[in-house]
């Protein structure tokens, strides 16, 4: 290979290294899968650090920004069978039911209720929802020797004004999320704890810190599986009360 392919080469990679866009790119890329499905412990930990644990199962299939997911409570007993359906749309929010054992019905989810907190956690409604590189812009804001610091701005509607991301440089995994609206600050989401499963680095514990309450959500995975025959028939309001 002569030294002039080879200087353009590495003048091709480390102008890769800088756009933020082909950085967003490659970490999507590199946490593709056709489905995916997890169970969860999550630990609500409010003032006083009272703490309060549910658990939930997670199936997802579809690629990014097109993908189907369904969240159910599976204890303890006062929110078991509650369950989420998030479809989610490459031009526009998603559109997400909720079934109430309860009551016996779901609930569609109104886009101007997406900024609230689902049931009882840190996240809202509109931090469940998957959406595709796409779908923001971005602006490199730095970082260090091990990170990139990206700013991301949603072209979609959302509760968000903008966000700062952190990227590990060796392995594309987002780190660090800090989102903010017009007022400022509103929550910050930890990621840690990654392993390699089939060939994607996961992150098995997710801490998301609500700035105005000052309470914490920890969200740990266990029985992941990635790439599983799942059914896009049991992405369906009519599944949610099929399985409830």
């Amino acid at each position: 290979m002569n030294k002039l392919l080879i200087a353009a080469l590495l003048a091709g990679l480390a102008h890769a290294q800088n756009d933020p866009r082909q950085i967003m790119t490659q970490v999507q890329k590199r946490a593709e899968s056709k489905s995916q499905r997890y169970e969860g412990t999550l630990q609500v930990i409010g003032a006083g650090n009272r703490i309060s644990t549910k658990r939930w199962a997670f199936e997802r299939i579809g690629s990014f920004g097109q993908s189907k997911a369904v969240l159910r409570f599976t204890a303890p007993p006062e929110v078991k069978g509650v369950a989420l359906l998030i479809v989610n749309h490459p031009d526009r929010a998603s559109d997400q039911w909720m079934w109430r054992p309860e009551i016996g019905r779901e609930q569609r989810i109104a886009l101007q209720d997406r900024s609230t907190r689902f049931f009882g956690t840190d996240f809202s409604f509109e931090d469940l929802e998957e959406r595709d590189v796409n779908q923001f812009d971005y602006k490199m804001m730095g970082g260090d020797a091990a990170q990139w610091k990206i700013e991301s701005r949603p072209r979609k509607k959302s509760q968000y004004t903008y966000s700062y991301i952190w990227i590990k440089k060796d392995n594309y995994t987002v780190t660090r999320a800090e989102l903010y609206n017009t007022k400022g600050l509103v929550r910050v989401i930890d990621y840690r704890d990654f392993e390699l499963d089939h060939n994607i680095w996961t992150a098995r514990t997710t801490e998301v810190l609500d700035v105005a309450r000052k309470s914490r959500t920890v969200l740990k995975f266990d029985k992941l599986e990635y790439d599983l025959p799942l059914k896009p028939d049991n992405f369906t309001v009519e599944a949610l009360r099929r399985n409830s």
